[in-house]
């Protein structure tokens, strides 16, 4: 595709200002790796662009500290004390709902993702920020924490300028349904199939 140019004729009657500052649903599932990384970039792109950027990881644990969540904190910081990009806020669902499921029980994994996701209602209903970064959110929605149907009605009916962008395997229907953007990523060859352990700078 020539950059800029789309291949059909939209038939919607917008102007091309319209479509260029249209909010977007974005979906990263699939089972290879970079579903995270890619909603990152996006979170780097929007900062640049001066937008307000709320990130919210509703899986990995809240002890374990990725490379991203660094730099773009960084980022934060380098906006409050020059003005430049846009604030970035960064938020951990959980304890470890995943990756080691000895703190708490389900029910109470479940009462934090709900909380979470109620903050996250709020934070769209006021338009707080100008990009929402879900990460692996699928799985609260696919376990049956958070209720599908709400989540959907709440994105579908959110107004002004919030993209929204939600990581994760097996996104439900329902959101793929109302989407902008799916992307599945495909996992071909990993080094975990030949028993690698993860490494710095490559996994977190």
């Amino acid at each position: 595709m020539v950059q800029g140019q789309v291949p059909v004729e939209a038939a919607d009657g917008l102007t091309t200002r319209q479509r260029r500052n249209r909010p977007l649903l974005l979906i990263h599932g699939g089972k290879g790796k970079g579903k995270s990384t890619a909603a990152f970039g996006l979170a780097l792109r929007g900062w640049s662009q001066g937008w307000s950027i709320g990130v919210f990881q509703f899986v990995k644990s809240a002890k374990w500290r990725i490379g991203e969540q660094t730099a773009l904190e960084a980022l934060n910081r380098l906006h409050e004390e020059t003005g430049e990009g846009g604030p970035i806020e960064w938020h951990k669902m959980g304890s470890g709902w995943s990756w080691s499921r000895k703190a708490g029980s389900e029910e109470d994994h479940a009462a934090a993702a709900q909380e979470g996701w109620a903050e996250i209602r709020r934070r769209i209903e006021a338009q707080t920020h100008g990009l929402y970064v879900l990460d692996e959110f699928t799985y609260v929605l696919k376990w049956g924490w958070v209720d599908v149907d709400e989540v959907v009605s709440v994105l579908s009916s959110r107004t002004g300028f919030q993209h929204v962008v939600i990581t994760g395997r097996d996104p439900h229907p329902s959101l793929v349904e109302i989407a902008d953007v799916v992307t599945e990523m495909t996992q071909v060859k990993h080094p975990f199939e030949q028993g690698q352990k993860g490494q710095k700078g490559i996994e977190w």
